[in-house]
């Protein structure tokens, strides 16, 4: 398996590891129920460097990726980003990803632990004659993920850089250790998430520097048990689990974030548009509490009744709320607020409540 340069850090921090995606990374560090606590209250550092991230350049590159991706990437000045996805042509979630534009290239970051899913995805679109380059740089390039609502006063304590208004999905440029970097604003946890995108060599020095600025704010190393709990509070569905190929963008409540109805033709445009003309979404994503203590797994049945109307594809257990709160696929008839359902788990029924999405708002 593939290490993070920061695997001595990690160890020495007392993390559990895991596999994602053919890397080994922090599951947590004893206490996923700290860091998570640590996030709302403070400001955690996590270690994204697994994550797909792709970085496009040539002439070509922004007239290239607008026909191919979902939504309309043309108004972006650099410094700006969006998301989007890529799609089949039937309209299914091949890819979910933010896009940023800078002046000489773009850069792709998946949102979610896909792997080289999107690079292969993308890449049997790459035409010959195509003025345009893909770099996959999961390995060359480190991200960094500082969350809570101490992180701006983090990274500017760490690095002097001034983030505490950046728009989300703009990005800043800065030097970190002599290496150009990036910050970007995005969305993980439903706090004030800034992720350091910077070369694999800058990684170490970078999260030395983060946890040392950090100590006064009680910053804390963050695992995936952690943040996968604040994702799902937050209602940030993400690919893999949530976004691929059984899912349509319409059906995840994407409209206005991560498809265009107005830019023209990509692969699958037509049968979104079809979709919103007609009103015909077949089923939603939408949150479940789910009064109880053992997770479903990912493609656990919902039934209504005797009726199966639908599929769990995220899910953790909170200890605030004593429940598991999770998300799910049910059929449109079956997705409104309040609706009682049942997951199917280990052979046995457990009651499961539609709840709206997100489970947690960060208070402003």
């Amino acid at each position: 398996m593939k290490q993070s340069r920061l695997q001595a850090h990690h160890q020495q921090l007392g993390a559990t590891f895991e596999e994602t995606t053919g890397w080994s990374m922090p599951g947590h560090y004893g206490d996923a129920s700290a860091e998570y606590t640590g996030v709302r209250t403070a400001v955690g550092l996590s270690d994204l460097s697994h994550r797909g991230k792709l970085r496009v350049t040539g002439d070509d590159r922004i007239k290239w990726l607008q026909s191919i991706l979902s939504n309309d990437i043309l108004p972006l000045q650099p410094g700006q980003g969006r998301y989007s996805s890529f799609l089949t042509h039937k309209g299914k979630m091949l890819g979910y990803f933010r896009v940023y534009i800078q002046s000489d290239a773009v850069w792709i970051e998946d949102v979610g632990e896909v792997g080289d899913a999107t690079f292969q995805a993308l890449r049997k679109f790459l035409l010959y004659g195509t003025k345009a380059k893909m770099e996959p740089c999961t390995d060359t390039w480190g991200l960094l993920l500082v969350s809570g609502p101490k992180s701006a006063e983090t990274v500017k304590a760490a690095f002097g850089a001034d983030v505490g208004t950046l728009p989300l999905l703009h990005t800043m440029a800065l030097t970190i250790n002599g290496q150009q970097a990036l910050i970007l604003r995005t969305e993980e946890t439903g706090e004030c998430d800034l992720e350091l995108l910077l070369p694999a060599e800058a990684v170490v020095p970078a999260w030395e520097q983060l946890m040392t600025a950090g100590a006064p704010f009680g910053i804390r190393p963050v695992g995936a048990q952690a943040r996968e709990l604040l994702r799902i509070e937050a209602g940030l569905p993400k690919a893999g689990p949530d976004l691929n190929e059984e899912i349509v963008p319409p059906e995840a409540n994407l409209e206005g974030k991560a498809f265009s109805l107005s830019k023209g033709c990509y692969p699958g445009q037509e049968v979104v548009a079809r979709m919103d003309t007609y009103g015909n979404v077949r089923r939603h994503l939408v949150g479940l509490l789910i009064q109880d203590h053992a997770i479903p797994p990912r493609g656990s049945k919902l039934f209504s009744g005797d009726r199966e109307v639908g599929w769990i594809s995220s899910a953790a257990f909170s200890p605030g709320r004593n429940a598991v709160l999770a998300f799910g696929f049910p059929l449109r008839d079956f997705s409104a607020s309040g609706t009682e359902l049942t997951v199917e788990v280990a052979g046995t029924r457990r009651s499961a409540t539609v709840h709206a999405l997100p489970f947690y708002a960060h208070s402003q």
